[in-house]
């Protein structure tokens, strides 16, 4: 009976893995709001994979410059929206370079 039992896991691990291929597996996202003139949530924590996606509900212009320039976004205007798939794990400070005292962190692990 064991053999049986492990066929039938077998059986079913690959009808489940052909299934979300199928669907088409979603990846993670996470949103950083723009507002007042500053990032919320501030610090975001997410896994590695993840893309951030910022979007600007202020009226004025800002923009999204990780500070080791791993990623720059153009000046976003109200509603405007940017995102970065982060691969790997470690900590990354960003801030607004049009308002500088704008900061922001993401963790990822």
């Amino acid at each position: 009976m064991p053999g049986l039992w492990c066929a039938a896991a077998l059986v079913i691990y690959f009808q489940s893995a052909a299934l979300g291929a199928r669907q088409g597996a979603q990846p993670a996202r996470a949103a950083v709001t723009i507002e007042n003139y500053a990032f919320e949530p501030d610090p975001i924590t997410v896994r590695p994979g993840t893309t951030v996606v910022w979007t600007n509900r202020d009226e004025v212009a800002h923009n999204v410059v990780s500070r080791d320039g791993l990623f720059t976004s153009p000046d976003l205007e109200a509603n405007g929206r940017f995102e970065y798939t982060f691969k790997k794990a470690g900590t990354f400070d960003y801030f607004c370079s049009i308002h500088p005292e704008m900061k922001g962190r993401v963790i990822v692990k």
